[in-house]
């Protein structure tokens, strides 16, 4: 039985590859949330989106609580099953009039997985509507059975990194996914998406977090070598190929956040090295 997901959305992620909206917090935790990102860039100095990536779970208890939230895995729990585990969370964000924007995408491009089956829940923080720059999906295109034509276009705007874009998409078959603050979608990982500039006057600030089952593996991955790192949400873990990851017991584990800096940059060192070109997208 279906914890909080209708038959029929659980039915359109399947077929289409989303699902949206799915309410988890109030308007008043949001905003307090909000308060917590916004103290966090005025101590360090930068946009969430520009440190809390890959890993924005693991240096902060309220964060990872987020990522536990039952709500959301009992939405996740209705498409993966009852075994869960996160293994990465990101904050994606766009300032008021923001050109900013993200090109036509599939992730599985960069996940590298086996098989390709993360759901993301995407958590708005902030109205994610039209004007502001939500995102958009191309219904169906996770099952694979498009001819899709992938280019590198660099641009200072595309927050992207080198520009990874899919070209020729039927802009008009996309779908918004409108999203009030505490509502969150769920997205299939090779469906086809992005997101366009914000034109409105306030911040567009969400939270993209990844779920899997245990049994996808790391691509590459072997009894041999180094296990990839994983959170362990929900359910057991019965097949062993994620090392799980401890939760924080204080509202900022420092170690937790420069592991995420090395990893931020050896991420963007890899980009520039171009390990991330001339890959065709993966469905």
């Amino acid at each position: 039985m279906a914890k909080i997901l209708t038959d029929k959305q659980i039915k359109q992620y399947q077929t289409d590859g989303y699902v949206f909206p799915v309410r988890a917090m109030s308007s008043s935790e949001t905003k307090e949330i909000t308060r917590k990102i916004e103290e966090f860039e005025n101590e360090y100095e930068c946009e969430a989106q520009q440190k809390l990536v890959f890993k924005a779970h693991l240096p902060f208890k309220w964060l990872n609580d987020i990522v536990r939230h039952p709500k959301i895995l009992d939405a996740v729990e209705d498409i993966l099953g009852p075994d869960i585990l996160c293994w990465g969370a990101a904050f994606f964000q766009k300032n008021a009039h923001d050109p900013r924007f993200v090109s036509w995408h599939q992730d599985s491009y960069y996940y590298g997985l086996d098989p390709s089956e993360t759901c993301t829940a995407w958590l708005a923080f902030t109205p994610s509507n039209l004007l502001s720059g939500c995102v958009r999906v191309l219904p169906g295109s996770h099952r694979g059975d498009q001819n899709l034509t992938f280019v590198n276009e660099p641009n200072t705007d595309n927050l992207l990194i080198r520009g990874q874009t899919i070209k020729d998409v039927d802009v008009e078959a996309s779908i918004p996914m409108v999203l009030k603050p505490g509502e969150f979608s769920l997205h299939h990982e090779a469906i086809v998406h992005g997101s366009d500039p914000n034109n409105s006057d306030h911040r567009r600030i969400g939270l993209s977090i990844h779920y899997i089952s245990p049994e996808v593996k790391r691509v590459g991955y072997n009894t041999d070598a180094a296990r990839p790192s994983a959170s362990l949400v929900r359910g057991e873990d019965r097949h062993g190929y994620w090392e799980h990851e401890g939760q924080p017991t204080e509202e900022l584990d420092s170690e937790a956040l420069n592991m995420m800096d090395q990893m931020r940059a050896e991420f963007f060192q890899r980009g520039r090295e171009g390990e991330f070109a001339d890959k065709p997208a993966r469905t």
